[in-house]
């Protein structure tokens, strides 16, 4: 072979490894890429339920908040924020004998099933998230019709009891005054309303996306 022939065979074996290096170096590229991609998919839940714990704003069953928001004709970041105040976001009952997400006693709970047609409803329905959720929804919607819109006052009762909010709102009269949340006697409705009120501003700022809020 001759001398130049060798250089050229020589030449091409060069090239063949570096073309070779070049695709395994791809390769590797890619797999990694792939692999990054496949771990951010995989911890990305992990880190918006870390980013939640953090912020102090849990929240769960966006599916259900979203589908009682629009058949209740309610804000949805309103559901939120109830459900934030009675419970933050975790099943329980309370000490004096409230249940659920959010929070109804017993005999509300049986005025909803007799008004929405839930001949079917017991007592133990309310541990399910979708019945606490449907029929809490229903019960803000009531109040905000029964108070002309008026969310404080539906707030109000909603924690309060209707017959007392009635009876605040007559003596705000009485004085010649209208009805504002200052009118309310009790602290704990007082920091309630304030409490969902402020829950609801910052789920539909966080969490407007997954609440469907545009």
């Amino acid at each position: 072979m001759s001398s130049s022939a060798a250089q050229a065979t020589v030449a091409r074996r060069r090239a063949a490894r570096r073309a070779a290096a070049r695709r395994r170096r791809a390769f590797l590229f890619v797999a990694a890429l792939g692999a990054l991609i496949l771990g951010i998919a995989l911890l990305a839940p992990l880190f918006r339920s870390a980013v939640r714990d953090i912020s102090g704003l849990p929240i769960a069953h966006e599916a259900e908040i979203r589908q009682q928001a629009q058949e209740k004709d309610l804000s949805p970041a309103l559901i939120a924020g109830v459900i934030y105040a009675e419970s933050k976001f975790v099943d329980q009952t309370s000490s004096a004998g409230a249940l659920g997400l959010m929070q109804l006693m017993p005999d509300t709970a049986q005025f909803i099933a007799q008004r929405s047609g839930g001949t079917a409803f017991t007592i133990e329905d309310l541990s399910t998230p979708r019945v606490n959720i449907a029929y809490g929804s229903w019960y803000l919607r009531y109040l905000l019709d029964h108070y002309d819109g008026d969310e404080v006052r539906a707030l109000a009762a909603y924690n309060g009891g209707m017959g007392n909010v009635n009876q605040w709102i007559a003596e705000a009269q009485a004085r010649g005054d209208t009805f504002s949340e200052a009118d309310i006697p009790f602290a704990e409705t007082r920091e309630y309303v304030d409490r969902v009120r402020t829950a609801r501003r910052e789920y539909a700022r966080t969490y407007g996306a997954e609440l469907g809020i545009r």
